[in-house]
C-alpha cells in the first residue's frame, strides 16, 4: 500500500520527467526564467508542454483574442472564443499544473520589447510576423539572451538558435489562414521542447528541420526560416 507521500509525488504533473531527467533537470527546469513571444499554434503549446515538463517561471507575450478557427491548431477551445489568449493560457495552465504564469497582453514594439523581454533567461520566438520576430532577435543579440526561433511553413518547421537565424520576410496574406496541419504543430512543438531540454542539460544549442511530407526530423546545417 502507498504511503500519502509517495501517492502525492506519483500523481504530480510533473512525475515523470522527474523519472525520465533526473532531479537536477526539474530543479533547473523550476528556475529558469522563460519568455514565449506568440502563443498562437506554436506557442500556446510549447507553453504547455513546459508547464507540464516542470518550468515554473513562465512569462507568455501576446495581444490576440481566441478566434474559432484557432481551436483546431490551438489549445484554446471554442469556450474561450472572444476572450484574451494570455489570460486564458494563464487559467489553464493553473488548472492543469498549478503554474502561474505571467501573462503580458501587450504588443511587442521598440517601445515594449525591453520591458517584455528583460529578465529573462531564455526566450522563445513563435511569432508570426517578420517584424516582431526582428525585434526579438536584435533584443536578445544586444543584451546575450538565449534566444530560440520556432516556426512553421507549409509543410515544414523549423527550430534555430539566435546566432544563426535569419528573419524572413512575411508570407502574403494571414497566416493563420494557412493550411496547418495539427501533426506538424505538435511534431515542431516537441522538437522545439527537446532542444530547449537539451540546452538545459548540456549548453547544446541543435538547430532542427522537420517536414511532415516524409515524416524527417534533421539536424540544420543553414538556417533559412
Amino acid at each position: 500500500m502507498l504511503l500519502q507521500n509517495e501517492f502525492s509525488e506519483i500523481n504530480d504533473a510533473r512525475r515523470h520527467e522527474q523519472l525520465f531527467r533526473g532531479d537536477e533537470f526539474i530543479n533547473r527546469c523550476a528556475q529558469l526564467r522563460v519568455t514565449i513571444c506568440g502563443v498562437g499554434a506554436l506557442g500556446s503549446n510549447l507553453v504547455e508542454s513546459l508547464a507540464r515538463q516542470g518550468f515554473q517561471s513562465l512569462r507568455v507575450i501576446d495581444h490576440d483574442r481566441v478566434e474559432e478557427h484557432n481551436v483546431g491548431t490551438q489549445v484554446y477551445t471554442l469556450n474561450n472564443v472572444g476572450a484574451w489568449k494570455v489570460e486564458v493560457l494563464r487559467s489553464h495552465l493553473f488548472r492543469i499544473a498549478e503554474v502561474d504564469i505571467d501573462a503580458r497582453r501587450v504588443e511587442l514594439s521598440e517601445r515594449t520589447v525591453r520591458k517584455c523581454l528583460r529578465d529573462s533567461d531564455v526566450v522563445i520566438d513563435a511569432f508570426d510576423n517578420s517584424k516582431s520576430r526582428r525585434l526579438v532577435k536584435t533584443f536578445c543579440n544586444e543584451h546575450s539572451i538565449a534566444c530560440l526561433h520556432i516556426g512553421l511553413a507549409n509543410g515544414y518547421g523549423e527550430a534555430i538558435w539566435n546566432d544563426r537565424y535569419r528573419v524572413r520576410g512575411n508570407v502574403d496574406g494571414d497566416i493563420c489562414n494557412y493550411p496547418l496541419a495539427r501533426n506538424l504543430v505538435t511534431l515542431t512543438v516537441a522538437v522545439g521542447a527537446e532542444i530547449l531540454s537539451r540546452w538545459i542539460e548540456s549548453g547544446t544549442q541543435d538547430d532542427a528541420s522537420i517536414t511532415l511530407s516524409d515524416f524527417a526530423i534533421k539536424p540544420l546545417e543553414s538556417s533559412s526560416l
